[in-house]
Formats: structure tokens, sequence, C-alpha cells
């Protein structure tokens, strides 16, 4: 190995370090959710639809959705939920969860374009959606810690203000 390849090497680790450090200083990002789990951890790239009409639309009339990225429906205040597919192209999985920022339920595979009611439950604070199929490869089902930007931190089981919990 040549000293051109040590460079080369050595911008790659520095690279890695930069990226990793700025990895960590953009938890909580309002375009970023994480989660965790038994299973290890995700990260997405959401989309926000935290008011009427941005609920109202979700990801309707999409052809794809890039791996990778999804939507976040954060409501006001823990609520019953239920959502459908009307006018959406594409399968999703839906995943609810509470105040707490904990998953309560995952539907995988909602059909594109089915109006079958599909409900969250009586409390749900916010509701993640995603590539179908992706939950069940990735391991998120009840149990997993959601977290973003837009949630109530007090409380929450994993919460922006505290990297060590």
């Amino acid at each position: 190995m040549g000293k051109r390849d040590n460079i080369l090497l050595s911008g790659v680790f520095i690279f890695g370090l930069v990226a990793s450090a700025v990895g960590l200083r953009a938890e909580c990002a309002p375009g970023v959710v994480e989660l965790r789990g038994d299973w290890g951890a995700a990260r997405f790239h959401v989309e926000l639809a935290d008011d009427d009409a941005e609920r109202a639309r979700g990801l309707m009339h999409r052809e794809s959705l890039a791996a990778g990225r999804g939507m976040l429906f954060v409501y006001d205040r823990p609520q019953r939920t239920s959502f459908w597919m009307r006018n959406t192209l594409i399968p999703l999985d839906i995943i609810f969860a509470d105040a707490e920022g904990v998953v309560t339920r995952v539907h995988e595979n909602a059909v594109p374009l089915d109006e079958t009611p599909i409900p969250g439950g009586d409390a749900v604070q916010s509701v993640l959606e995603i590539n179908g199929g992706l939950s069940r490869k990735i391991g998120i089902g009840p149990g997993t810690e959601l977290r973003h930007a837009a949630l109530p931190q007090d409380g929450s089981a994993w919460s922006c203000d505290a990297e060590a919990n």
C-alpha cells in the first residue's frame, strides 16, 4: 500500500467519524424519525402531517415511496385513530404509537385503494407510514420505541432530550 492509499484511507476514516458525529447531532431533526427495539434501530426520513389537511391527504396519489422514507402523522393529544387507503396507490405498513412513543400496533401491507377502516387503537399520538412489508423485515412491532422532534418529550420512553436513555 502506497502513501496515496494511506491518505485515501485516512480521509475515508475521518469522513466516517465526521458523518457519525453529524448523525448523532441530527437525532430528532424535524425530517427524521428514529425507532429502536430489541431488533436494533432504524431511521426514516419523513414528511410530517401535523394538521387536519396534511393528515387527510397523507400519501394519497403517490406512485412510489423511496426506500428509507415515510410519513409521520402527529396528533395534538392521544386519541382513537383509524386509517384507510383511499386514493393511496402503494402498499404501506401503518405503525401506531402512544403518547410515550411506544408502538402499540402495526398493520402490515395495507392494500392500496382499500377503504376498509384500519383501527389504530384508543390512545394513539402518532402514526408512521412506511413501505409495505418493511416493518416485518426490520422487526418493528409492539414495544418498539419511536422518537421525533414533534412528539411530546415529557414522559416519553425515548426522548430527544436524553441521549443516554
